[in-house]
C-alpha cells in the first residue's frame, strides 16, 4: 500500500509537470480529472480481474461488465483504460479528451464531472498544454498504480485533499470559492459529532471538504459503520461542482451534489418546501452581495422570517437558509466573517443583522460561537468565526451560549497559519465539556447577550491577552451600504405619502 507522503509527493509532481504551460490556479482543472481517471481505471482493472477469476475468462468478464455496469464501480471502455491512454503518442490532447468523454458516456453520473476539460484547447491558435507537456504529465501520473490493493480510499483521499490545499495556496483569495482549511472542517465535524445514518447538507459545498470530514469523523469514531452518512451538497460553480463529485468518489463516498445558486434556487426540496437535514455545514462566501430586499421579500420557502440582511452581506441570509433546512432536532455549523456576530451592536437605532441576531438569541437557537485564528483562510487574512446552531437544545444548554476564543490555537505556516491536530481536539473537547475555561471558554446566559446588545464576539467575553476586537473596512462598508439601502427605501415611502397629499415630486 502506498503511504500518504509518497502519494502527496507524487500528486504534486504530477501537477507541477505542466507548470509553465498553465497558470497555477488552472493546474487543478487538468490534473484532478486525470488523477481521478487513473484511479477508476486501475480499480476497474482490479474488479475485472476478480470477475475473470470467477468466470475463468477475461473476455467473458469484460463482455458481462459491458452489459451490466452494476458489476463494477465504473465501466471503462477498452480504448479509455489507462494503459491505452499511455500508449497515445500523436494528437494526445484530442485523444485524451475523447477517451475521457467516452468514459463519461458509459457512466452517466460522471457526465459534467470529468468531461468538462478540453485537453486540446487553444488560445489565439496556440495549444494551452502542448503535446510534450501532456505526455510528461501522463508519464508522471503513470508512476504509481492506485487500484484497490495499492491505495486505501482514506489515504488517497487525504492525498487528494493535500493537492487541493496546494492549489489553494497558489490561487490566493479566489481559493475561498472552493477550499476550506481542513482543520476548520475537522473542528466542525468533531463538534457536530455525526451519528450513523444521519443526513448531512452543505448548501455552499465547494470541493466537498466539509461533507467528507463529517463522514471521516464518523469512521474515526465507529469501528463498524452499517449506515454511512447521507451526504448532500449544492455548488454554484460548475468546475468546483466537478471537484466535489470527484472528491466524493476518490474517498469512496456517495454524495448527492447539485449545481446552482442555493439562495436563488435550492435543489433539495420536499414538495414545495426545503428538505430537512440532521446536520448542516457550510462556509459560504463571506459578506456576499447581490441579494437585495426585493430578493428576500420574493422568497417562496419562508427562509427569511427573522429579517432581511443588508444588500452588502448575505451572511445572515445563509444562516437563515441553513436553519430552515434543519430537522426538528437538527444542528448546524457555519463559517462566517467575525463581523456577522457583532455588527450593529452598540449603535443607536436599527441594524438589520443585529435584528436577525436578536431573534436567534431570543429564540435560543445559538449554541456556540467559535473565534478562529487569523490568517487561516485563503480569501481573507482576518480571523473567521464558526456559528453553531441547535434547533432543540438539551436542558443543560437552554438559554445559554458558549463562546470559545481559539484565536491563539495555531502554528505559523507558509503561506497560511494552521491549527495542529492537538489544538483541533482541544477545541472539540472544550465544546463537549460545556464549562468555563479561563482565557479560553465562557458560557453566558441569554440575559448577558442582551445586556451586551446581542454582540456575540468571543473576544468580548473571553480575554486571552490579544488586542480587543477591531472593525475592518469591509464591516464598515457593509453598514454604510445598509444605511444607504434604508435611506432609499425611506425616501420612496415618504415620496409616496407626499404624493397622496398633493405634493407631487417633492422628493427625487
Amino acid at each position: 500500500m502506498l503511504d500518504i507522503k509518497t502519494l502527496e509527493s507524487w500528486l504534486w509532481d504530477a501537477a507541477c509537470s505542466i507548470r509553465g504551460a498553465v497558470d497555477a490556479p488552472k493546474f487543478k482543472d487538468y490534473i484532478l480529472p486525470l488523477i481521478f481517471i487513473k484511479r477508476i481505471s486501475d480499480v476497474f482493472g482490479d474488479e475485472l480481474k476478480c470477475l475473470s477469476d470467477e468466470l475463468g475468462d477475461e473476455k467473458i468478464a469484460y463482455d458481462l461488465a459491458q452489459k451490466d455496469h452494476k458489476l463494477v464501480r465504473f465501466f471503462i471502455p477498452r480504448s479509455s483504460t489507462w494503459p491505452e491512454i499511455r500508449k497515445k503518442t500523436k494528437n494526445i490532447g484530442e485523444e485524451l479528451t475523447d477517451a475521457i468523454r467516452a468514459i463519461a458516456k458509459e457512466n452517466p453520473k460522471l457526465q459534467g464531472v470529468i468531461d468538462i476539460v478540453d485537453f486540446n484547447a487553444k488560445v489565439s491558435g496556440q495549444r494551452i498544454v502542448d503535446e510534450g507537456k501532456l505526455s510528461q504529465m501522463i508519464e508522471v501520473v503513470s508512476r504509481h498504480r492506485i487500484g484497490l490493493k495499492d491505495a486505501e480510499p482514506d489515504i488517497l483521499g487525504r492525498a487528494y485533499e493535500y493537492l487541493l490545499r496546494k492549489f489553494a495556496e497558489g490561487q490566493g483569495q479566489s481559493a475561498g470559492e472552493f477550499y476550506t482549511p481542513k482543520e476548520v472542517g475537522w473542528v466542525m465535524a468533531y463538534i457536530l459529532d455525526p451519528k450513523q445514518g444521519q443526513e448531512v447538507y452543505d448548501p455552499a459545498c465547494g470541493s466537498g471538504g466539509l461533507l467528507v470530514k463529517c463522514q471521516l469523523a464518523l469512521k474515526e469514531k465507529e469501528k463498524k459503520i452499517s449506515k454511512p452518512l447521507h451526504l448532500y451538497g449544492q455548488e454554484q460553480n460548475h468546475v468546483t461542482y466537478a471537484m466535489a463529485k470527484m472528491n466524493m468518489f476518490i474517498h469512496d463516498m456517495e454524495g448527492d451534489i447539485a449545481i446552482g445558486d442555493t439562495l436563488v434556487s435550492p435543489k433539495f426540496l420536499d414538495g414545495s418546501a426545503l428538505k430537512k437535514f440532521d446536520l448542516v455545514v457550510a462556509n459560504p462566501m463571506w459578506n456576499q452581495d447581490g441579494y437585495d430586499t426585493q430578493f428576500y421579500e420574493g422568497d417562496t420557502f419562508n427562509r427569511f422570517e427573522c429579517g432581511y440582511p443588508p444588500a452588502g452581506s448575505a451572511d445572515w441570509g445563509w444562516v437563515q437558509h441553513m436553519f430552515t433546512s434543519l430537522s426538528n432536532n437538527g444542528r448546524a455549523a457555519v463559517v462566517l466573517d467575525t463581523g456577522a456576530v457583532s455588527r450593529g451592536s452598540g449603535n443607536q437605532g436599527s441594524n438589520r443583522e443585529k435584528d436577525i441576531r436578536k431573534k436567534f438569541v431570543n429564540s435560543d437557537w445559538i449554541e456556540a460561537v467559535l473565534l478562529l485564528p487569523e490568517n487561516l483562510f485563503y480569501n481573507a487574512a482576518a480571523p473567521g468565526i464558526v456559528l453553531f446552531l441547535n434547533k432543540n437544545k438539551p436542558k443543560e444548554k437552554k438559554n445559554k451560549i458558549m463562546l470559545i476564543n481559539a484565536s491563539l490555537e495555531f502554528e505559523k505556516g507558509r503561506p497560511k497559519n494552521f491549527i495542529p491536530d492537538d489544538k483541533i481536539k482541544k477545541i472539540a473537547r472544550a465544546f463537549h465539556g460545556w464549562k468555563d475555561i479561563d482565557k479560553f471558554v465562557k458560557i453566558i446566559g441569554k440575559d448577558e447577550a442582551i445586556k451586551n446588545d446581542y454582540n456575540l464576539s468571543p473576544s468580548r467575553y473571553v480575554g486571552n491577552g490579544q488586542a480587543e476586537e477591531y472593525r475592518d473596512v469591509a464591516e464598515i462598508l457593509i453598514e454604510l451600504a445598509e444605511f444607504e439601502q434604508d435611506r432609499v427605501k425611506t425616501d420612496k415611502e415618504l415620496n409616496s405619502i407626499m404624493k397622496k397629499i398633493g405634493y407631487k415630486g417633492f422628493l427625487k
